[in-house]
């Protein structure tokens, strides 16, 4: 275990290292450092001025020196100086990522819950027809996109019903419709997935021992079933975590909600190019230490992980 541990870890470093990499290269490819062109998008730059902020903040070193140096402030939590904002990128995200992640949050608990919900009811249910109809919303949730639905919820409720605000006023309905619409969307892969495994799991020959022996059709689900066909869903959970936060973006744009999609906006809108880049390695960060959560915790559900492991191979050699 503790070097299926360290494994994991080592190669979530590396995604976190390459992903850095690709940011900065990207940003290089820009015609003008990130200076020139935030302080040319509203008229000509003083070239004194430009000269000045690019010495303060480094563009003016080599790329090797901004390389290293900008990697070695990943490490302690330093993803550059945001310069629409005056703070730094940490500063300005930190802002307001309270609102995101609780919107994120909640989002993910309905759509773990209502995956499991639908699936459950879908596998012990007797009519047919219910069945298909709970099996088809999964693929609904995906094709519908999250931002004309917001739309959508925000006609009908706010300014033909008038029970919700178009503003975020901290109400009971301000957060759960964003949470609800969002959450229908991320559990589609979960449910779906879900429902794979659990088909995948009915055909193995124990679930007819247990038959036989006369386990009800309840039992042998919640008892064997769902538990034995949980891990490929606990994988999708981590990879929905992309999804999850590019949805908030959207539907907090939409929802006019104070986060990360705030922030995203400003950047792009302002060219504020070390804003954006620090968005896009903290959105990567997180979306790598999650996966590496649930990588470590797979070998409690399915304790085969660790048989199929590199080094526990070499030990069974």
């Amino acid at each position: 275990m503790a070097r299926y541990a360290l494994g994991r870890v080592g190669q979530a470093l590396i995604v976190i290292w390459l992903a850095y990499t690709v940011v900065f290269l990207s940003v290089q490819l820009l015609p003008s450092d990130p200076v020139t062109i935030f302080l040319s998008a509203d008229a000509a730059p003083d070239p004194a001025v430009v000269a000045a902020m690019q010495a303060q903040y480094g563009y003016d070193q080599p790329l090797i020196v901004q390389y290293l140096g900008q990697l070695a402030g990943l490490f302690v939590g330093d993803f550059g100086y945001a310069l629409s904002a005056g703070q730094t990128v940490v500063e300005r995200i930190g802002g307001v990522i309270g609102s995101t992640l609780e919107l994120a949050g909640w989002a993910f608990v309905f759509a773990v819950v209502l995956s499991f919900v639908l699936v459950s009811v879908a596998s012990l249910v007797k009519v047919r027809w219910v069945r298909a109809v709970l099996e088809a919303l999964p693929p609904l949730f995906s094709s519908v996109p999250v931002f004309w639905v917001g739309l959508i919820a925000l006609q009908v409720l706010s300014f033909q019903l008038g029970v919700m605000s178009i503003f975020p006023d901290g109400s009971f309905l301000s957060l759960t419709v964003p949470v609800v619409l969002l959450g229908a969307y991320v559990s589609a892969p979960i449910a779906q997935v879900l429902f794979k495994a659990i088909e995948q799991t009915y055909a193995q020959p124990f679930v007819d021992v247990l038959r036989a022996k006369g386990a009800s059709e309840t039992r042998i689900f919640f008892a064997h079933i769902l538990k034995n066909s949980v891990a490929p869903a606990f994988t999708v959970m981590a990879m929905a975590v992309g999804a999850l936060l590019a949805g908030s973006v959207i539907t907090e744009t939409v929802f006019s909600r104070s986060g990360l999609g705030q922030i995203v906006l400003q950047g792009v809108t302002a060219q504020d190019i070390p804003l954006v880049q620090g968005l896009v390695l903290i959105t990567a960060t997180a979306f790598v230490v999650f996966n590496l959560i649930v990588d470590l915790l797979h070998p409690l559900l399915d304790p085969r992980v660790l048989k199929a492991h590199p080094a526990a191979a070499g030990r069974t050699r």
